[in-house]
C-alpha cells in the first residue's frame, strides 16, 4: 500500500467521519480536494458493492494512487428494499436529504410501528495500485420513526432509530451513533487492514 491513501468522496459529511474512523493508521490520508478536479463515475451499479468497487478502481486509476471509496444507504422493508442504492437520489437527481426524508415518510404512512424495520448498510472499498479491490460490509438495524427527530448526522438519520436505541441518530450523541454506525463497522475493518499492511 502506497503512504497516501484518498477517500474517494466528495460528500464532506462522509468524508469526515471515515477520516476520523481512520485517525492514526499507517498511512497519510488524503481527499479528493487534494488532487487536481476529477469528474466523478456515473454510479452504475444496482449493488452498493458494485458502486463502491467502481468508485474505487475509477479514482485510483485517475488519481494513481490507492483509494477508498464506499457505497451506503439505508433499506427499508415495508418499501421492498428501497431507496437502497439510490438513497442519495431517491427523490430525484439534485435532491436534497429533506426532500429524500419527506418521499420516505409519505411511502411509509400508515404503515404500523411493527413493519417500519430496516436498516443502514455501508459497503467499503480498498482499491490498491495492483487492481486489486478489497470489500467489507457494515450494517446496523433499527426501525424508521413516523417522523424526523433530530439535528445531528445527515441523511436519513433524524429518521432511524438504532436497534437497542429509544432516539434516532439524529438524536444521538455523535459519539454513540459514530461507535455504532455502519459507516464505523465497515472502517473498522479497512482500518485493521491498513494496519496489517494491506
Amino acid at each position: 500500500m502506497s503512504s497516501v491513501l484518498v477517500i474517494a468522496t466528495g460528500n464532506k459529511h462522509k468524508y469526515g467521519e471515515i477520516a476520523d474512523f481512520l485517525r492514526g493508521v499507517p498511512v497519510q490520508l488524503a481527499s479528493l480536494a487534494d488532487f487536481p478536479p476529477v469528474d466523478p463515475p456515473e454510479e452504475t451499479g444496482v449493488t452498493f458493492e458494485e458502486n463502491a468497487v467502481l468508485k474505487a478502481r475509477y479514482y485510483a486509476e485517475r488519481l494513481g494512487s490507492p483509494c477508498v471509496a464506499d457505497d451506503s444507504g439505508i433499506v427499508i422493508d415495508a418499501l421492498n428494499g428501497e431507496p437502497g442504492v439510490y438513497s442519495a437520489r431517491f427523490a430525484g437527481e439534485g435532491c436534497t436529504d429533506d426532500d429524500n426524508n419527506a418521499k420516505v415518510l409519505a411511502m411509509l404512512q400508515g404503515v404500523p410501528e411493527e413493519k417500519r424495520t430496516g436498516r443502514y448498510i455501508c459497503i467499503a472499498a480498498l482499491a490498491g495500485m495492483d487492481g486489486q479491490v478489497h470489500t467489507v460490509e457494515g450494517a446496523v438495524e433499527g426501525r424508521i420513526a413516523c417522523g424526523l427527530r433530530g439535528i445531528n448526522g445527515f441523511g436519513y438519520d433524524p429518521m432511524f432509530i438504532p436497534e437497542g436505541h429509544d432516539k434516532t441518530f439524529g438524536e444521538l450523541d455523535p459519539a454513540i451513533k459514530a461507535g455504532i454506525s455502519h459507516r464505523f463497522r465497515a472502517f473498522s475493518q479497512i482500518r485493521s487492514m491498513l494496519e496489517s499492511g494491506l
